[in-house]
């Protein structure tokens, strides 16, 4: 598997590449991650079992789209495919810190001007990915409303069913969010879907990296609201975002309605014990 790595790696490259070096490091949740070096260059792979590698295909294409927009760091896709019975994306290696209120400023920033990204096409992604292991499914529409009703809350709806959970409001939630966006202008962002904590950081120089996307155009807030989700990002952070892309009012109350997308996919992901929290949140939502 390595030496058809390697070879992958060499010939996107140019450049002859022989891994001497291979140190697991951590890949996120559901993959495995290495360091692979020739003891002058180091990438950091991921792997996954081969079905899988459509999921890769697609983070390295949303990682292209954000790089191509000049903004904020991201780790460059060089090359992805499957090798023997595994699938594998390789990414350019950044040494990360913990990074200071400077560089959390800055996040913010370069964030807000990635959102600055729009799409004539409206809301959704020239394909489907993944949030986790789960489908998330792009199709391009032109309603924010519509789009975040039918393919995100119900079809995590749907796939919750499947797994065993109740969510007795669900049907009045659906119904109510038009009347809960109407008020909302929103053009479409490019987001990286995904923004928790575990996904951000900085390299040791403190300039900003964010990774591991799920890349889609939507609501700029869903970025803002998932940062919030999981013990919250700096201060400074919101900060710099406002600076340069001033959050919309009534964006307090949408968060919930936003946050609710994932608290739904780790139910469907990890198990019953989000159950009770969605619930919370959907009697949250329509009071």
């Amino acid at each position: 598997m390595w030496t058809q790595i390697d070879a992958h790696i060499s010939q996107v490259t140019g450049e002859k590449f022989q891994s001497q070096q291979r140190r697991s490091v951590g890949g996120g949740c559901i993959n495995q991650g290495y360091a692979v070096s020739n003891g002058e260059i180091t990438y950091f792979v991921k792997l996954n079992q081969a079905f899988q590698v459509a999921m890769f295909e697609a983070e390295a294409l949303g990682l292209e789209q954000m790089l191509a927009t000049a903004s904020i760091r991201v780790p460059k896709p060089i090359c992805w495919g499957t090798a023997d019975n595994s699938s594998y994306i390789v990414l350019e290696w950044l040494e990360l810190s913990s990074g200071n209120s400077n560089s959390s400023e800055e996040m913010g920033r370069k964030l807000a001007t990635m959102h600055k990204a729009s799409s004539s096409q409206g809301f959704g992604w020239k394909i489907n990915n993944t949030i986790g292991f789960t489908p998330q499914i792009n199709t391009w529409t032109a309603d924010w409303a519509e789009f975040y009703i039918k393919h995100r809350l119900d079809y995590q709806f749907q796939l919750a069913r499947r797994r065993g959970g109740n969510f007795p409001k669900e049907d009045k939630l659906l119904a109510a969010i038009p009347e809960l966006l109407a008020d909302h202008q929103v053009q479409p962002s490019l987001v990286h879907g995904d923004l928790w904590g575990g996904n951000a950081g900085c390299t040791a120089s403190g300039e900003p990296v964010i990774f591991d996307p799920a890349t889609y155009f939507a609501d700029r807030e869903v970025d803002i609201a998932m940062t919030e989700l999981f013990g919250g990002f700096p201060a400074a952070f919101y900060k710099g975002y406002n600076e340069v892309f001033p959050l919309d009012a009534g964006y307090e109350q949408r968060k919930t309605l936003y946050n609710l997308y994932h608290i739904l996919n780790h139910f469907n992901l990890f198990g019953s014990s989000y159950d009770s929290q969605a619930n919370r949140m959907i009697d949250q939502i329509l009071r």
